[in-house]
């Protein structure tokens, strides 16, 4: 364990009706305590998990790789800061890590590529091939191996897309054989019910206001795929 907890500061948010300090989740849950090496995060899409995990990142002194921000029609100020009005509590010293997102992976990828052109040993970290020439799932997976493998806290967005079922099993083993280790901890959000049946890990709800700690055969995830796979010809007659 490295991160114990997480508080909302949310006396000190600079406004209630702006995004994401509109969010009704984060003014009602005071904070989320971290008990296991891993941790889920699960809810439906705009529950706020994301924006949380993001919040973390950038609390904990972990870079998002992202492209220069872009000018929209509709620019809002705070999008990006939460992370200002969380506390978070370390077991004993803060620890470097790395946050995941398909959304962001292709820019690591790209920078990676890079450094390598200068020094091609740095692929040698991922697998000793360039991530942009291997399909999604498979530069996936080599940053996953590689990177896991080293101590730290990870953070994690829907990790499963681009994966297929077995992509997700060896993504299962690997933070399994991670989190053995007493080195690493995660802290993920995912639709993936696969993903959630890690032995040991902690599972919070963000469909409950404020977030609440679920058993895995109480999500919505578990509940609805085992639903289809027990009658998947009558899923759509319910």
């Amino acid at each position: 364990m490295h991160l114990r907890s997480i508080t909302f500061n949310s006396k000190e948010f600079p406004a209630n009706d702006v995004y994401p300090f509109s969010l009704e989740i984060i003014y009602k849950t005071p904070g989320i305590r971290f008990h296991n090496p891993a941790t889920f995060f699960v809810g439906e899409n705009g529950s706020g998990k994301s924006t949380v995990l993001r919040a973390i990142a950038r609390k904990c002194s972990i870079h998002l790789w992202k492209d220069e921000e872009r000018r929209t029609i509709h620019n809002n100020k705070y999008a990006e800061l939460l992370y200002r009005y969380i506390s978070a509590e370390w077991e004993e010293e803060k620890v470097p890590g790395s946050f995941f997102s398909s959304e962001y992976f292709r820019y690591f990828a790209e920078y990676l590529d890079e450094w390598a052109a200068a020094d091609p040993g740095m692929l040698n970290y991922f697998g000793g091939a360039s991530l942009i020439e291997k399909s999604h799932g498979q530069g996936y997976m080599a940053y996953f191996k590689s990177r896991y493998a080293v101590r730290g806290l990870y953070l994690l967005d829907e990790p499963e897309n681009a994966l297929s079922p077995t992509r997700q099993l060896e993504l299962l083993h690997i933070i399994n054989d991670a989190v053995k280790t007493g080195s690493a901890q995660f802290i993920i959000a995912t639709h993936s019910p696969i993903l959630l049946a890690l032995p040991g890990a902690e599972i919070y709800s963000f469909d409950h206001i404020p977030v609440k700690n679920v058993h895995y055969r109480d999500t919505e995830h578990y509940k609805v795929y085992r639903r289809f796979i027990n009658d998947p010809d009558g899923i759509l007659s319910d």
